[in-house]
């Protein structure tokens, strides 16, 4: 019998690692090709691992919760076949003559063996004072980085973070002195000592008012997800400066022409047209007008983003958000960006997502008007700086101006708020792009073909 490595496959680009949160298959247990043997979870969404082969699980080499970097071997699998270990034999067997001519040498080089295997074997990880982000972590297992080296790297990022660029530097100067490093400890561990005391601001943590709890209170421990999000929530409300812009716009054309083309558009396509797609495509329209909403702050840099990809909040069934992503929004006619909308909702009902279907993100729309609000003041999607809430289409009175005088009639009319970093998007900026929104909606042809 033969012996399969299942491993953790790849999940999309900047996912590193993930965390198992249960195994559907036990020791013994037979497992047919595609069948999910375990569930992970990323620091984005949840998700099975099925198997490649046809076999008998015979080996589990992590627990639940334990965290798994990409490529990690996680189970081994009896398979049908002839096992194929002979080709490490041969290995051993190469090994073993030069161990007995230059034995000094040979002490030497397995002392840093073990030396190099202790690095690897001690993985770093995140403290409570400092947070390191999965792609610097396996770049510093990569390396061998101890947890006291990568601690002692003066980090420019968010908070004092290290980014991809401080551990590439330094590594870059490590190479260039490595005699003198028990100095170096001595001199270089006070200073990221110091900076890391002053961005670390756990102290509003600290000083959490205690909740009485009286015998008839329920608690409830919040979910993994939950936790994400609120720490993103908290995260994102200390990073940027939050400001609002609101307006109304008068959608009676564009319900008045949905209702029109709902039915056909349901026979013809097996989807339904909801008001979802024709407010995207006005937002990237807005976009592409006032490119410099469309970006993202880097310390002191701003990135101006060559992709339109509009984020999508969607809600799940557990109370929770998601963010699935339209990719290159601008690109697509009414007709795309309508399957896109509902491919992306269904499948985040249903939890499954991809990671990619929810990266990359440069701006992100969000529904309050679903729950019924009219309108609401939305926390931005880090590392984006703008986020446009929708709120309910409401029948109002309303003056109508004509040609022939004033008059009262009845609108469909909606509230739009828009939150933006004022870091570096002005009032003025912020007002002037969901005013273009709200005059795409306006301008809605009703004769427009779908």
């Amino acid at each position: 019998m033969a012996k399969f490595e299942l491993k953790l496959p790849k999940m999309g680009e900047s996912v590193a690692e993930a965390t198992i949160t249960s195994w559907l298959k036990e020791v013994g247990d037979t497992i047919e090709a595609d069948e999910a043997v375990l569930e992970i979870a990323t620091d984005k969404v949840d998700s099975e691992v099925p198997s490649e082969v046809d076999g008998v699980l015979v080996e589990k080499l992590f627990e639940v919760d334990d965290v798994v970097q990409v490529g990690q071997t996680i189970a081994v699998i009896e398979i049908e076949g002839s096992a194929t270990e002979a080709p490490a034999a041969p290995k051993q067997e190469v090994a073993e003559p030069k161990v007995e001519a230059p034995t000094k040498a040979v002490a030497d080089v397995a002392q840093t063996v073990v030396a190099a295997k202790a690095v690897v074997e001690t993985p770093v990880s995140s403290t409570e004072d400092r947070f390191y982000s999965p792609l610097v972590k396996n770049i510093a297992k990569k390396e061998g980085l101890s947890q006291a080296e990568l601690d002692s790297i003066l980090g420019t990022g968010k908070e004092g973070r290290v980014t991809k660029n401080d551990i590439l530097a330094y590594l870059g100067n490590r190479g260039s002195e490595p005699e003198p490093q028990p100095v170096a400890q001595q001199e270089v561990t006070p200073e990221p000592v110091k900076t890391q005391s002053a961005p670390v601001t756990p102290k509003p943590e600290v000083k959490e008012t205690p909740i009485e709890v009286s015998g008839g209170d329920e608690i409830i421990e919040m979910t993994r997800m939950g936790k994400l999000v609120a720490k993103h929530m908290v995260d994102s409300v200390q990073t940027s400066a939050h400001v609002q812009s609101f307006i109304e716009a008068d959608v009676t054309n564009i319900w008045n022409w949905r209702n029109k083309h709902k039915n056909d558009f349901k026979k013809r396509e097996g989807e339904n047209l909801t008001f979802t797609p024709i407010f995207m495509e006005a937002v990237a329209k807005a976009l592409r007008d006032y490119p410099m909403m469309n970006i993202s702050v880097q310390g002191d840099k701003i990135i101006k983003k060559k992709h339109i990809n509009l984020g999508m909040a969607a809600a799940l069934g557990d109370g929770n958000l998601i963010v699935p992503v339209i990719k290159n929004a601008d690109q697509l006619n009414l007709i795309g960006m309508a399957k896109q909308v509902n491919d992306l909702a269904n499948r985040a009902r249903m939890n499954q997502l991809k990671p990619d279907d929810i990266q990359g993100g440069t701006y992100t729309v969000t529904n309050v008007g679903t729950f019924g609000s009219i309108m609401g003041t939305p926390i931005i999607n880090q590392p984006q700086v703008g986020i446009l809430a929708l709120g309910a289409i409401r029948k109002v009175p309303a003056v109508i101006e004509t040609s022939e005088g004033d008059y009262i009639g009845i609108r469909y009319k909606m509230f739009m708020s828009h939150s933006y970093d004022h870091r570096v998007v002005n009032g003025a900026l912020g007002g002037q792009f969901v005013k273009a929104v709200k005059d795409y909606l306006e301008a809605w042809d009703l004769d427009r073909e779908i």
